[in-house]
């Protein structure tokens, strides 16, 4: 969930961080965020499923037992545990956003940098490492995480967005700045 509010994340950040945590006290940070990421992957790809959780007027027991059937066996029983104490708190809805609000602390913990990349075409296995050499310089981070996005608006080339840094390599971003430079904008 890209894009939230300073608000929204606020709301996420104290659930997010009770999970890691527990991950931290039980010594299964790795299972958590493997388990995190594959439901956040789940959620991504059902709209229905998102739908389902965020209705108030589904019993928190069919709730409680659909996650059951979803994801008993799929992840570690405290992550299971911590999704029914969502449905309990009502919170389920909040499901997407605290997902994202724990991989954001798993990347700040492991020191992980999340590049934005966003191109005309699917990247090559060269062209991500050559990306994320590049952001490693730029950061210092430890590893590079990317977020990939194909827009066939863009011309060719790449943006990258680090935090609040772009770098817009894109034919696009490119005619811009030579137009700029013509009209005498700087």
């Amino acid at each position: 969930m890209k894009g939230g509010s300073t608000v929204t994340s606020k709301a996420y950040e104290p659930y997010a961080q009770a999970l890691l945590s527990l991950g931290q006290s039980n010594n299964m940070l790795d299972a958590l965020s493997s388990d995190v990421a594959m439901i956040a992957e789940t959620l991504a790809g059902s709209s229905e499923l998102s739908e389902f959780l965020a209705n108030p007027f589904i019993l928190d027991s069919v709730k409680k037992t659909a996650i059951g059937q979803m994801f008993d066996g799929k992840v570690n029983a405290f992550t299971l545990s911590f999704l029914k104490l969502l449905v309990d708190r009502r919170r389920a809805v909040c499901l997407p956003g605290i997902c994202a609000e724990f991989k954001s602390l798993m990347r700040k913990l492991n020191q992980v940098v999340l590049a934005e990349v966003t191109s005309t075409v699917e990247l090559s296995d060269a062209q991500k490492q050559n990306v994320r050499d590049r952001v490693m310089t730029m950061t210092n981070a430890k590893n590079v995480e990317l977020e990939t996005t194909i827009d066939s608006d863009l011309l060719g080339g790449v943006i990258i967005k680090v935090g609040s840094q772009v770098i817009d390599a894109s034919l696009r971003g490119q005619l811009r700045r030579i137009s700029y430079k013509i009209a005498g904008v700087n």
